[in-house]
């Protein structure tokens, strides 16, 4: 294997042991067998385009190429033309997958599911980053530097995995640039030839250092060195502290974290990134609708997922273990016998618009009948989809339990399990002192955690002059609780995720729900839940009731009976009883928009995007002149690596046209002691000047296709001597290898005799030429001479050459302006 080969394949491995540190954020991980493939043909491509020399940039547009088109091939083949070629509408849709991509990265805690848009960025991630190391170290043999972009893959890895098993990752990819540098450090001592004076390490006889059996002395001494560095980085971070989180979002503090749960772990959707433009929306979409016999549904409010960690800057669930949902899930915890509970049944429809990954359900639900490849999550009784599962189309039936503890019970409550204790009231130490004194003054008189979770319920919503508002900015920094009690204007998320932060500061467990409000009645007898009825709540644990529901968003849901100012005292009864059924399958479809708004597409409200380029239903679509300039410069990028082939034709065409046509413009002679103009580099002919140039347009055609298929040109030769070359190692044989002679002999008579005549046919001879050549090489020598013709070389000399003569021209006036000013003074005195 030649050192150049060893290098790529070393720069292909160095890419993908740094991306390792990507594997943890997405599961399933299967997009990095995507990215290996993607990144083995820019790397091929990459060193096939190496063996046409002296053109340095040609391998860096190969790969940009092979990449773009792989990428159109793998994420927008139904868009691109061909099924390969980025159009506008490939372009656009790449666009807006990235887009989605991007938005699901601030969405998804780790690990994130793999979503198309997640999978195009870390795909086209790695394979930019691959090229790159590529570049650098196999086009420009600079292996050190080719560091700096794996350690920019491996630090944001790091820093989005939260630190999980990093010094894993951190090995591998450490592993990697040293394999990348002991490549390119045996690839330069190979340059040197053979290393003496080292000690026979094989008991074979007859063994030298350098043979092969041993490793010589500066490669031992280099992996040794390798070791010892890469020992040091495992070892100091252990040794330092802080050094074991990530760089752009925190990992789990271990408590809920589901590593070793059996079945996985789930990741959830950050409501703060979409249900603020949910509730913005113009057209109240339905997502969902259900029936259900409970006599007033008021108070069913259809929860997806439960936010518990709070660090400050945002609110976010845990990742928990998740196992196969059980034909009855288990009796919620905290709920005791003696609170009065009514089993309720409903059946829901899911539009076919709706796509989420976790299922809407009233809280908290005792069973679930539902097809397709659904978990359970215990700790926040949620059923999240597995393997792609959506809520696309879903039809499912849930018996749910309406609790209704009385403000007695709850009054009564004991204190919490120490452990759920300790896990829902952590605050950051980040928080605001003014948080923690709001709290204390707002519950200043309470006798107990239930009148103190009633007067911060009733301050947001009644009395502390709040005001709901959807178009205030939703911050997420340390100060944005503060902010908002400062302000106080809001919507849902402000409101729920203030009464959670400082319910926990008062000690009282705490988390938030995300999820419906009940929806709409409709006159059949079905209730519709649209997009808009979104919406954010406050759960706080009261032992005896369980995760309790409060209402602090004024305007906005129900308050529960229990947490009114006047609450019935009800008589506790026994478990549950479930009531009769009234209705089993709803009579009316889901009646969705087909439309779809990319704020319904940040909360995962919408299915997969048509194959088509048409704006968005809010009228914010890609905008023209964006994607024009995209397309031309798509095209462009793929035309830059034609250009060779397209210069060749034309000077041909040019050399071999009509009389007259001639190459007498270009600057550089043809092969051979002619005569030439010192000063224009133009050949200096004798005689019938158009007979000349039409003849040494010829020769020059002849010897630029020798060139091409891998004779290089010889300017001290003579015509003759040249013509006998180019037979000769082009093995060329019959008609044409005497077509070389006969123009030889023309291009003699040109250039010497005084009276030159003109030979007819030229150009069929140097066509017998170029066939032989056709003829006699293998196919891949004749791709290159079509694709990457060696003699396109003579464009750049052309352009050195007319860069130098601009140059020489602007400095000589430059001289004569500067002499001529220096002069002037001296001619007024």
């Amino acid at each position: 294997m030649s050192g150049r080969a060893r290098l790529t394949l070393a720069s292909w491995a160095a890419t993908l042991m740094a991306a390792g540190a990507l594997l943890p954020l997405v599961k399933p991980a299967t997009w990095i067998f995507t990215a290996a493939f993607v990144l083995a043909l820019v790397s091929g491509a990459g060193a096939l385009a190496r063996r046409v020399p002296s053109v340095r940039p040609l391998p860096l547009l190969a790969q940009t190429a092979v990449a773009l088109l792989a990428l159109t091939a793998i994420f927008a083949r139904e868009q691109a033309v061909l099924w390969i070629f980025p159009g506008p509408q490939a372009v656009t849709y790449a666009a807006e997958l990235f887009r989605a991509g991007a938005e699901d990265v601030g969405r998804y805690a780790v690990p994130a599911p793999d979503t198309e848009g997640i999978r195009l960025m870390l795909v086209g991630g790695v394979v930019v980053i691959g090229l790159l190391v590529d570049v650098l170290a196999v086009t420009f043999r600079k292996a050190a530097p080719a560091g700096l972009p794996l350690l920019a893959l491996y630090s944001v890895a790091a820093g989005l995995s939260g630190g999980g098993a990093g010094w894993l990752w951190f090995l591998l990819a450490g592993t990697g640039y040293l394999l990348l540098l002991l490549a390119e450090g045996r690839d330069r001592f190979s340059q040197w030839g053979r290393v003496f004076g080292a000690a026979q390490r094989t008991g074979r006889p007859g063994t030298t250092v350098g043979s092969g059996g041993q490793a010589f002395a500066p490669v031992r001494t280099g992996r040794r060195i390798g070791a010892v560095a890469l020992g040091v980085a495992l070892v100091v971070p252990f040794a330092l502290p802080g050094l074991g989180g990530g760089l752009l979002l925190g990992g789990g503090d271990g408590e809920g974290s589901g590593g070793a749960g059996k079945g996985g772990t789930i990741s959830t959707v950050n409501p703060l990134v979409s249900l603020q433009d949910d509730l913005r929306q113009q057209e109240d979409r339905e997502v969902l609708r259900y029936r259900t016999n409970a006599v007033d549904n008021s108070g069913m409010y259809l929860r997806l997922v439960a936010l518990d960690q709070f660090d400050g800057l945002s609110w976010k669930s845990s990742v928990r273990p998740i196992v196969d949902v059980p034909e009855r899930l288990p009796w919620p915890d905290g709920l005791a016998q003696g609170v009065r509970v009514t089993e309720v049944t409903g059946n829901f429809v899911a539009s076919e618009n709706y796509e989420q990954k976790w299922l809407p359900m009233p809280y908290p639900a005792a069973r679930v009948d539902v097809e397709g490849r659904w978990r359970y999550e215990p700790a926040g009784r949620m059923l999240v989809g597995d393997d792609k599962q959506t809520t696309r189309g879903a039809r499912y039936q849930v018996a749910s339990l309406d609790v209704q503890p009385t403000a007695e019970q709850l009054a009564a409550a004991g204190p919490a399990p120490e452990q759920l204790r300790r896990e829902y009231t952590k605050v950051p130490a980040s928080l605001p002192g003014d948080v923690r004194t709001t709290a204390r003054e707002v519950t200043e008189g309470a006798r107990n955690d239930y009148e103190r979770a009633v007067k911060l319920q009733d301050w947001f919503a009644r009395d502390g002059g709040f005001r709901y508002d959807v178009d205030v900015r939703s911050g997420t920094g340390v100060q944005a609780v503060s902010r908002f009690l400062k302000d106080k204007q809001g919507f849902c998320v402000h409101f729920s995720f203030s009464m959670a932060a400082m319910a926990r500061s008062l000690g009282i467990p705490a988390r938030v729900a995300v999820g419906f409000m009940p929806g709409t009645p409709q006159s059949d007898g079905s209730v519709s839940v649209g997009i808009r009825d979104a919406h954010a709540w406050p759960e706080l644990y009261f032992e005896g009731a369980g995760w309790t529901r409060f209402e602090p968003t004024p305007a906005r849901g129900s308050t529960p009976s229990y947490a009114r100012e006047t609450t019935p005292s009800g008589s506790a009864t026994g478990p549950a009883r479930p009531q009769q059924s009234a209705s089993a399958q709803p009579s009316a479809a889901p009646s969705a928009s087909e439309s779809c708004t990319p704020q319904m597409r940040r909360l995962g409200d919408c299915g997969p995007e048509p194959a088509a380029a048409g704006a968005s239903s809010d009228g914010s679509g890609p905008d023209p002149l964006a994607t024009t300039l995209v397309s031309l410069g798509v095209v462009l990028l793929l035309v830059l690596p034609l250009l060779p082939l397209f210069w060749r034709t034309r000077a041909r065409a040019r050399r071999l046209g009509p009389a007259g046509s001639g190459d007498g413009e270009e600057t550089v002679p043809p092969s051979g002691p002619v005569p030439v103009d010192g000063r224009s580099g133009r050949v200096a002919t004798r005689g019938a000047g158009g007979t000349a140039a039409r003849t040494l347009a010829v020769w020059r055609e002849i010897n630029d296709t020798a060139w091409d298929y891998g004779v290089e040109p010889d300017e001290s030769q003579t015509p003759r001597g040249t013509a006998a070359r180019i037979v000769r190692l082009g093995e060329l044989r019959g008609e044409p290898a005497d077509a070389v002679h006969r123009v030889a002999r023309a291009v003699e008579e040109v250039l010497y005799a005084p009276r030159p005549q003109p030979v007819p046919g030229l150009a069929e001879e140097a066509g017998r030429v170029r066939a032989g050549f056709h003829a006699g090489a293998d196919r891949v020598t004749r791709l290159r001479a079509l694709l990457a013709p060696r003699s396109a070389v003579r464009v750049r000399w052309a352009v050195s050459a007319r860069w130098a003569s601009v140059a020489a021209r602007w400095s000589d006036r430059r001289h004569a302006l500067t002499a001529r000013f220096r002069r002037a003074p001296h001619g007024a005195g």
